[in-house]
């Protein structure tokens, strides 16, 4: 009998293996999830433009089905996400094991890996919604609904950050974060492929190579298109107002003021085209100085913020932002409204149209993101990581929308905007604060800025989905040579994008999304099972002398 066996605990799961074709136009790639997923994602490219009436309908009625009857799930779902990492983070002996072998460093340095969690993470929805969910809650949020403030009043100023914080903090990240240990995890310590199914190996064991894998994998892949479609299609949408502030043509907007198709088309051919072309370089190269272009110019923005617009009234929304959203946390974290009394209805349909939404989203997002984050962060500790990737951007995102969203609300709180900022549409709302607070020439010349930080974000955003996207579908090869359907995937989501925009607009991909993101929703609820089985084992299996990393195993059988 093994001393292993004597101890009662046997050594990690080390091998996986997936199928992948060794010829052909797949070789490299699981045909098992390839094909179905660019067989779901193309079926609903076709339906989006061959049907769009019946695809209208449909999409609608499904998505009020699911968001009444999910709204619970997702709430409680993103707080137990949320918990597991705080508890994973601050128990010292998980915190201080490594995502690698005991002795790896990490692959980048903090700045680089900083810049390049904002890029693939939340980019371009931080432009869209600095100052777009400030002002929207400073019109309407619960405690607008339920008569104990004014809308757009100063007294509205800090519930609307309390929810604008509750919606860009913790749960965004804390959702990233699991997503990517789970996978991190298991992929750098035990060797097994860098890709969604392995994150469930310590629940389900070798199982995970054959079909029910695949189908975790394929929801992974179809999630991960449809979440990064609402990126881009917020990206796009501000990026063509932009063309036309800085006088590119009448051609871009509609009478509505929404992007005509030619801007559509135009676009996306020019952003996923060079998306495709960065992809091709992968996450050393080309995403790795592109994230790193974003965070400097990111930085000037928020500088030219500093100087010129409500710095002190930010700081101040800040400071008692931080102690609202800490205070409130947990009751707002698991907060359900229900429909009865006078205002619960009007309450519901708040929550469902931000919160529910945005736990949706960040969903849908963790697989791509996650994906990325623990590519990026081998031989990091858990706590340097879950600290790193909750704490630090969730911050930044905070000192983001106080600082522009808190120009923007000053700048109508003391009349100067007359209600040109507020009134705009949310894709204008950037641009529309920037000609209230500055000259006309200096505008043009910071909207160009916004426009070039937009494209950066979003070919950041798509070339690091096309290049997660290959992985998965690749049984976690990272590198090199097998990157043929790049083209693909970076087509099909200029399609998913544009075929939507037309449809519906952003709304037609914020329900295609919602939709996407719920079967994706159990495989998280799975992941964060898995990995707080795989770190109480690893622990076991460490006070027993039994090891628990790939090499670790692997020198012992020598």
């Amino acid at each position: 009998m093994s001393s292993e066996s004597k101890k009662g605990i046997a050594p990690p799961l080390i091998d996986l293996p997936i199928h992948t074709a060794s010829r052909g136009f797949y070789d490299g790639f699981s045909r098992q999830v390839t094909i179905p997923a660019k067989i779901i994602v193309t079926l609903i490219i076709l339906w989006a433009i061959f049907f769009p009436v019946q695809a209208n309908e449909t999409l609608t009625a499904a998505n009020s089905t699911i968001i009444a009857s999910f709204t619970g799930w997702y709430v409680y779902l993103v707080a137990a996400l949320m918990a597991s990492c705080a508890v994973l983070a601050i128990i010292p002996q998980v915190g201080r094991m490594r995502i690698g072998a005991a002795d790896e460093g990490p692959e980048f340095g903090r700045l680089s890996w900083f810049s390049m969690l904002f890029g693939a993470g939340i980019g371009i929805g931080m432009l869209t919604y600095s100052t777009g969910e400030p002002l929207a809650h400073f019109s309407n949020n619960p405690e607008i609904i339920t008569g104990e403030v004014g809308a757009r009043s100063a007294e509205a100023v800090h519930s609307a950050y309390l929810y604008t914080f509750l919606h860009w903090g913790f749960a965004a990240w804390g959702t990233y974060a699991l997503v990517g240990l789970a996978i991190g995890y298991v992929a750098y310590r035990r060797g097994l492929p860098l890709t969604v199914r392995s994150a469930l190996a310590p629940l389900f064991g070798r199982t995970m190579s054959g079909p029910l894998g695949h189908v975790f994998d394929v929801v992974a892949v179809v999630a991960t298109i449809l979440g990064v479609a609402v990126t881009m299609g917020l990206g796009v949408e501000q990026f063509v107002v932009g063309l036309s502030r800085i006088g590119l043509g009448d051609w871009l907007l509609d009478a509505d003021g929404s992007s005509s198709l030619a801007a559509i088309v135009v676009a996306l051919t020019v952003l996923v085209g060079a998306s495709t072309l960065s992809a091709l370089s992968g996450v050393g190269k080309g995403i790795k100085w592109l994230s790193n272009i974003n965070l400097g110019l990111s930085f000037l923005l928020l500088l030219l913020f500093a100087v010129v617009g409500s710095g002190l009234y930010a700081l101040e929304l800040l400071g008692s932002g931080l102690v609202d959203y800490l205070a409130h946390i947990v009751p707002l974290s698991l907060t359900i409204f229900n429909d009865s009394g006078p205002v619960g209805e009007e309450l519901v349909t708040w929550q469902r149209d931000w919160s529910v939404f945005y736990w949706a989203w960040w969903i849908a997002f963790a697989p791509f993101v996650g994906m990325f984050i623990a590519r990026i962060s081998r031989g990091r500790t858990i706590r340097e990581y879950v600290l790193g990737v909750v704490l630090v951007p969730s911050l930044v995102c905070f000192v983001w929308m106080t600082l522009l969203g808190g120009t923007a609300i000053a700048l109508e709180l003391d009349g100067s905007a007359a209600g040109t900022i507020v009134n705009a549409p949310m894709a204008d709302q950037l641009y529309a604060t920037l000609a209230v607070l500055l000259d006309p020439g200096v505008a043009m010349v910071v909207s160009g800025l916004i426009v070039l930080l937009l494209m950066t974000y979003l070919v950041t955003s798509a070339d690091s989905a096309i290049l997660i996207i290959n992985t998965i579908n690749g049984a976690g090869e990272t590198e090199g040579e097998r990157r043929r359907h790049i083209l693909f995937w970076g087509a099909a989501l200029a399609l998913i994008v544009g075929s939507m925009l037309v449809l519906g607009g952003i709304e037609a991909i914020r329900i295609t999304m919602i939709i996407g993101a719920l079967p994706f929703s159990f495989v998280v609820a799975l992941m964060c099972i898995s990995i707080i089985k795989a770190i109480w084992f690893d622990l076991i299996r460490k006070s027993q002398g039994v090891p628990t990393t790939a090499a670790a195993i692997e020198s012992s059988a020598d």
